[in-house]
């Protein structure tokens, strides 16, 4: 690997030395690993969440965890962020409004006293497919995947010292990467991504969203919950991915890589049409 400008070394990422095998060949050298901390996301003093995540941007990720998951309502909710590293990872404090508090009860009082693990118990079927908001019918033209797909690269400065992080962009219409976040996590890096669309006040009506990973069914939920109406992915979605995009109007178009993509969702809205 050639030396790399330590002031252009992205949050996140540690340096290692390494001993590397090619051929016959055996030698040490350094290299780059990317950060991988638990996060604590703590509502009004109430541990909600731990995740395993890329150590930055995470200001975004509460506020973008709090919308895509439902538990805030709109940005107003959140009040304020403070980020404290502890000795076994990171706290992210979060001032929340009190209609939040009673969503995290609510959901934390369903889930008291359940078996096996996490979302998997039949009480909870109904909050793992939620409401979804009416989605903007947006037109994008296979080039502007490619375009998107292809200034994504460029953004992934994580990705390209370590080999290890996912990213997601929030693009326009004409495949233009305007917004992008990386994390170890895709979902991560999605929410810190909606986190910073809500920020920068950006309308969902006016772009698509494109990502570096499979399309899984929380990608798409968390892409219809942010209000935008097409997801781009690298590779395949799943078939409940591919049903809930459906049956929330969200176009959704995976395998897009160079002038290559495959809509499952709403083709006519990529300009693609069946042949004969």
């Amino acid at each position: 690997m050639k030396p790399f400008d330590a002031t252009l070394v992205p949050a996140g990422v540690s340096n290692a030395q390494v001993t590397v095998w090619r051929g016959d060949e055996v030698r040490a050298q350094a290299d780059w690993l990317a950060d991988e901390v638990p996060v604590a996301l703590v509502f009004n003093g109430i541990s909600h969440a731990v995740m395993l995540a890329s150590p930055a941007d995470l200001e975004d990720f509460a506020l973008g965890f709090g919308l895509t998951e439902g538990l805030l309502a709109s940005a107003a909710e959140l009040y304020g962020v403070d980020v404290q590293p502890v000795a076994t990872g990171i706290e992210v404090q979060m001032d929340v409004a009190s209609s939040c508090a009673w969503r995290l009860k609510e959901r934390r009082r369903s889930m008291a006293g359940r078996t096996g693990c996490g979302l998997c118990g039949v009480d909870s079927l109904v909050q793992v497919r939620r409401e979804l908001p009416a989605l903007p019918a947006v037109q994008v033209a296979p080039q502007a995947l490619a375009r998107a797909q292809r200034e994504l690269r460029h953004e992934q400065a994580m990705q390209q010292l370590t080999g290890a992080a996912h990213a997601a962009a929030w693009c326009g219409l004409d495949g233009q990467v305007l917004l992008a976040r990386e994390d170890i996590g895709r979902h991560n890096a999605l929410d810190k991504l909606v986190g910073a669309m809500t920020r920068a006040a950006v309308n969902p009506a006016q772009g698509f969203i494109c990502i570096t990973s499979r399309a899984s069914f929380e990608m798409v939920q968390k892409t219809a919950a942010a209000g935008v109406g097409a997801l781009a992915a690298v590779s395949a979605p799943t078939s409940l991915a591919v049903q809930t995009a459906h049956d929330c109007g969200l176009a959704l178009a995976g395998f897009v890589r160079g002038d290559d993509c495959v809509a499952y969702t709403f083709p006519e809205r990529f300009g693609l049409h069946h042949g004969h």
